[in-house]
């Protein structure tokens, strides 16, 4: 399909989580340009504190996140209060963190990007520029609550290539 197929009928956001390293950043970019809305990098919104104690191999607190998920909120509600729709990259580990951003106004979907952890650590290991270390990808794992009773969600499985993420998400969108 040509990117005029795609449009979205009232303000979204498309929220593309998953554990460090899952693609997530990658994916939400693409489906960004794709339906020619923005794209929000959710690491941009943590203070400089957070990713410093990340970059020196410690993960976050819920306490450390909080603030930073609250940020993304007011963010979600200022664009669907501008009628505008965007694709954020957004880690989304815990579920209470993924109610903070349902509360905001406008429309969400979200996409679990999913995969075995020997796949991510060699993609985080190939990976270069970025704060979030290889050895910190258990304890993204660990974090993690799964979001199968919430069905909003929906999972996508990172063995696939990009383009084909890509096509998988947009189809879930217009149905």
């Amino acid at each position: 399909m040509n990117t005029s197929d795609y449009s979205l009928a009232e303000p979204t956001a498309i929220i593309v989580m998953g554990v460090s390293g899952s693609g997530k950043t990658t994916l939400a970019q693409h489906l960004a340009k794709r339906l020619e809305i923005e794209f929000l990098d959710a690491d941009d919104f943590h203070p400089a504190t957070n990713k410093a104690h990340m970059a020196s191999g410690k993960p976050l607190t819920d306490a450390m996140r909080l603030p930073w998920v609250e940020i993304l909120r007011h963010r979600l509600d200022a664009e669907a209060a501008a009628g505008r729709s965007l694709s954020l990259a957004f880690s989304g580990l815990r579920k209470s963190h993924r109610e903070l951003l349902r509360q905001s106004r406008g429309k969400k979907i979200f996409f679990h990007l999913t995969g075995a952890k020997a796949l991510i650590a060699e993609r985080m290991t190939a990976r270069t520029g970025h704060f979030m270390p290889e050895s910190l990808l258990d304890s993204q794992f660990d974090t993690l609550e799964p979001p199968s009773s919430e069905p909003d969600i929906i999972s996508l499985h990172i063995e696939h290539t990009i383009e084909q993420l890509t096509e998988q998400a947009l189809s879930h969108l217009h149905r």
